[in-house]
């Protein structure tokens, strides 16, 4: 006796199962176009495009869809020449009459042939982009300096990894009158006749601004000037000593994550209410804490202080904390304490920094015996959070559990 296909899937029952009508229906098919395509623009754009086996529908919905996801990842593209060939046949038979408001290309690691950077990006701004992002191995000499002259962008992602290691040149000058939002990855800036460098004046409209891992030449001036400018997140591990002059007078929230190497300056940040600041040192130098020490000098007018755990550890490094002057923070309100686990490298690198300080070779002797018993102590330094608030009489403190948590994503 034959068996179907059915009985060999479905366990047999003494009943005939029935689906109801609701369990029966196929709902995706009842959305509107809008509805999916909306769905489908958080697909990939290779995710995108293979839903054209679904049904006749689906045969030319993607070539609709306003978002672009272009990742050139092995477990989407085997080779280079397939991919392509793929981002060719996108561009080629997407409709040209629907707007183009995001389009993301990824290809961090491995070649890439800078003719297919300019197709994408010029599709693009010839689309009335609004929102582009660019994660490459590349030369911006090659790829950057004549394509960005856009009406339409509003959000600018770079993140530029030349051959070699090298930073990349921040290129001189951009047509961009609508951006908002503009985010920057290893990226040199040009310094000018006065030793200084002032890349974002030319933003008019310019609200938030992420610099991660971006330097200067021979430790001069980064001019951060923006009367526009809101939120402002700094990120860096480089050890690269340069100085950042804040002339931002609508400045609100200022994060910093990463190692503080930079001397700011606030010449106008009066507006600035939100600090938050996530420090931690890969590799212990004494001027990092005294740096860190003279920023909390600069934010006299804050309302609310988020610090992490690491941030309080590198504070308390400095030597003969106690006799220095304490931050001047009379309006702060808030101190919000991200109590995380210390990693085993930075342990070990508090551990250095406390040798480094020791007075004696007995005081070295016992850092060493009461790290090998107790690690490097508890999360909060003795007397660290009384200093912060010795000026701050209103302030309220709050510990935050973050033990638990996945480590902090950069993205600012």
């Amino acid at each position: 006796m034959s068996i179907s296909a059915s009985e060999m899937i479905l366990p047999a029952t003494k009943k005939n199962v029935k689906l109801s009508v609701s369990e029966n229906q196929d709902r995706l098919s009842d959305l509107p176009d809008c509805v999916i395509l909306h769905i489908l623009s958080f697909l990939n754009a290779k995710q995108a495009v293979q839903t054209c086996v679904l049904s006749i529908r689906y045969e030319n919905l993607w070539k609709r869809i306003p978002v672009l996801i272009l990742d050139s990842s092995e477990s989407n593209f085997r080779t280079l020449k397939i991919f392509t060939e793929f981002v060719s046949n996108v561009l080629s038979h997407r409709d040209s009459s629907i707007s183009l408001q995001t389009l993301n290309f990824k290809r961090k690691h491995g070649r890439l042939e800078p003719q297919i950077i300019r197709n994408i990006v010029d599709y693009a701004l010839s689309h009335n982009v609004q929102q582009l992002g660019l994660c490459f191995n590349g030369n911006t000499v090659q790829t950057l300096p004549s394509m960005f002259s856009s009406q339409s962008l509003t959000h600018l992602n770079l993140s530029i990894y030349p051959s070699g290691g090298y930073h990349a040149w921040f290129p001189k000058s951009f047509n961009l009158p609508a951006l908002t939002n503009l985010r920057l990855e290893n990226f040199i800036f040009y310094i000018g006749d006065d030793d200084r460098a002032e890349p974002f004046s030319i933003f008019n409209r310019l609200n938030n601004l992420c610099i991660c891992n971006c330097a200067m030449l021979h430790g001069k001036i980064l001019c951060i000037s923006s009367v526009t400018l809101v939120n402002l997140t700094i990120h860096s591990l480089y050890l690269n000593y340069y100085k950042i002059d804040l002339c931002t007078p609508s400045l609100c929230t200022l994060v910093f994550t990463g190692t503080p190497f930079q001397k700011l300056y606030g010449s106008n940040v009066s507006s600035l209410k939100h600090v938050d600041i996530h420090a931690e040192v890969k590799q212990y130098h004494e001027k990092s804490p005294l740096l860190l020490s003279r920023w909390l000098r600069e934010f006299a007018n804050i309302k609310s202080l988020t610090v992490s755990a690491t941030t309080l550890q590198v504070l308390s490094l400095i030597p003969n904390l106690s006799q220095i002057s304490p931050p001047s923070l009379g309006n702060l309100k808030s101190l919000k304490v991200k109590m995380e686990e210390l990693t085993p490298g930075f342990r070990m690198t508090l551990l250095d920094a406390k040798l480094y300080n020791a007075e004696s070779k007995n005081e070295r002797k016992r850092l060493r015996k009461k790290f090998k018993e107790e690690g490097s102590g508890s999360l909060i330094p003795d007397g660290i959070v009384n200093f912060l608030l010795q000026n701050s009489p209103s302030a309220e403190v709050e510990f935050i559990d973050c033990t638990n948590q996945p480590p902090r994503a950069i993205d600012l």
